[in-house]
């Protein structure tokens, strides 16, 4: 097939992206989006259909691409033609403009910016057939396996929550607060890319398991991953993250501080403000304040329970300062993580 077909060489982001396409994990998108598409997106979060939808899902070229509308393209994951681009439009894009609008920023700083900017100027748009599917790990399901799952289990009340990271005490606090909520928690990590200085997702999937296994009720947590790399893009992507945990069958949404968020290129509740904006989504989004450790309060509280006399004791929650203490060669308090992980962590660094 492959001496027949014009073909583009992809990358893992890319290779995710269209299987997420192909199973409808980013429904109602169904391919790599097209000029209008992605314009729509990005300037408005609607499809041009109206549809919400906040991040542009881009099949990007660092070279001018030699097809138009009507052809199709190979695209090739290591020696392999992977998948089929059945192309609608190649165009060029205004990296800065889309940047500006989808990360909020244009700086090579930010993490998502700068992997955006390395995939070139260039776009293809259209639907997309997957020829040869990628290998899934135990943890890897489709939306319909997970939805399946749900219905095999009679949860009718489903909360999703989002992790790029391993487990601290404020992520096991809302995963907690989940259960409280609902029949059910789908605790669904990032598979794909993130920046170098987050664990990688062996030690993150490792950790959760040990979580689960250990201090939290088996029969009422999901523990699957989400094929998709981490995009950094703060409020839009806690829109972006709402709607495929939505296709994955989730009822609820949990939306922390500074969620999706990196550095301090986002006001920590930009995410909560952003789904003010937005039409019903057909999935609840749980807004959380910032989680905390606080003696006074006597364990894990937040900033609607524990009183504002109580600030000065209370002690920040964050993986940052988790793998600074490890890299230091020292233990975190259990205050921020369980002992019992601390073995997981270190292998992580």
């Amino acid at each position: 097939m492959r001496e027949t077909l014009l073909t583009l060489t992809i990358g893992e982001d890319e290779r995710l992206d269209l299987e997420n396409l192909a199973s409808g994990a980013f429904h109602p998108v169904r391919g790599f989006m097209t000029r209008e598409e992605a314009l729509s997106v990005a300037y408005e979060m609607r499809l041009p259909t109206g549809e919400v939808w906040s991040l542009p899902i881009l099949l990007q070229s660092r070279e001018k691409p030699r097809v138009g509308p009507g052809d199709t393209l190979g695209l090739v994951h290591g020696k392999e033609v992977v998948a089929l681009l059945h192309v609608a439009e190649a165009y060029a894009l205004d990296l800065e403009a889309l940047a500006r609008e989808v990360f909020g920023t244009e700086s090579p700083a930010h993490p998502g910016v700068a992997r955006f900017y390395a995939k070139g100027p260039y776009a293809l748009g259209g639907r997309v057939e997957v020829l040869r599917p990628r290998e899934r790990g135990p943890l890897e399901k489709t939306p319909e396996e997970v939805r399946a799952f749900f219905r095999e289990r009679g949860w009718g009340k489903v909360v999703a929550f989002q992790t790029r990271n391993a487990p601290h005490r404020a992520h096991e606090y809302l995963i907690r607060l989940g259960l409280e909520l609902a029949d059910g928690v789908l605790v669904h990590p990032i598979l794909g890319a993130k920046k170098a200085d987050d664990f990688p997702t062996g030690v993150i999937l490792e950790a959760y398991q040990a979580l689960l296994e250990g201090f939290l009720p088996r029969e009422r947590v999901a523990l699957f991953g989400l094929a998709t790399p981490m995009r950094y893009a703060g409020p839009k992507e806690a829109v972006f993250h709402a709607l495929v945990r939505k296709n994955f069958g989730a009822t609820h949404f949990l939306v922390g501080r500074d969620h999706a968020g990196v550095g301090d290129f986002y006001d920590p509740y930009a995410a909560h403000r952003i789904f003010d904006r937005l039409p019903p989504l057909g999935i609840e989004i749980l807004r959380v304040g910032a989680v905390f450790h606080c003696p006074l309060c006597g364990g894990i509280a937040s900033e609607r329970t524990c009183p504002e006399g109580h600030r000065e004791k209370r002690l920040s929650i964050s993986m940052t300062r988790v793998r600074a203490l490890l890299r230091a060669g020292q233990a975190p308090p259990p205050e921020l993580v369980r002992p019992e992980l601390i073995p997981i962590l270190q292998r992580g660094l």
